[in-house]
């Protein structure tokens, strides 16, 4: 029995493995190779450039890093920093832990956590749900590992060929995965609070980023949301004017 189970394990991590041949795994891949062709024009080492995407695993907190070695900054201060980017991935590990728990927390839970990006969410909820319960956990591991394989080939590609790409174009491939994430949120949109939420939030975000810059981010969404949640709200009392 426990050799069967270990089978049906390794067959979902195979395929979620090769999962990650598609086009978000595409998208990722060109938007590690801006990175690192960015960090290369940084002045980082290539060790250093792959060494932070496979630890970091977020685009946002490796070009706030970068940018804080760059400009001379401190790492106590470029740790801070990333903290702060980092904040938004609390919500989406929240979020995922239902699909992927398991009867007792184990390690294989921990890896899996370290893959929650913007990327690997967006492929965890949207993949999962259909998957049996007990394959989910192998299967989002198969899924982040190729992902994460996918950002250290493209990092490296993208410092060794940096000398022949344009720095409008490296900082070009970087925005492929906000677009990404933002027409994915789009797509899967079902309710009209789903879709205030995308309004008010980029909306915000602008004058957010010109407010309190380092926040406009976290507040666009904290805002945004709360906003669309309450029109959401009033919106359903008007509909229904004698339920609460």
């Amino acid at each position: 029995m426990r050799e069967n189970r270990r089978s049906h394990q390794l067959a979902a991590f195979g395929s979620g493995l090769l999962g990650t041949f598609s086009i978000p795994g595409l998208i990722l891949f060109a938007s590690a190779a801006g990175f690192g062709a960015l960090a290369r024009d940084a002045g980082m080492s290539l060790f250093n450039t792959v060494f932070m995407m496979g630890i970091f695993f977020a685009l946002p907190a490796q070009v706030v890093m970068m940018d804080q070695l760059a400009r001379g900054g401190s790492i106590m201060a470029g740790t801070f920093a990333v903290a702060l980017t980092a904040i938004r991935l609390l919500p989406m590990t929240v979020a995922l832990m239902p699909l992927i728990k398991e009867e007792r927390t184990n390690w294989r839970q921990v890896v899996a956590v370290h893959f929650i990006a913007v990327t690997a969410w967006i492929e965890g909820m949207r993949r999962l749900p259909s998957r049996p319960a007990a394959l989910r956990l192998s299967y989002f591991i198969g899924l982040g590992t190729g992902f994460v394989l996918a950002t250290l080939v493209g990092a490296a590609l993208g410092f060794l060929i940096a000398g022949s790409v344009p720095p409008i174009l490296s900082a070009a491939l970087l925005f492929l995965t906000p677009i990404y994430f933002f027409l994915s949120l789009v797509a899967t949109a079902r309710s009209s609070v789903d879709f205030l939420a995308l309004t008010f939030g980029t909306m915000l975000g602008p004058v957010f980023y010109v407010l309190v810059p380092g926040f406009d981010l976290l507040l666009g969404g904290l805002v945004g949301g709360t906003l669309a949640f309450v029109a959401g709200r009033y919106q359903k009392k008007l509909w229904e004017p004698g339920k609460e």
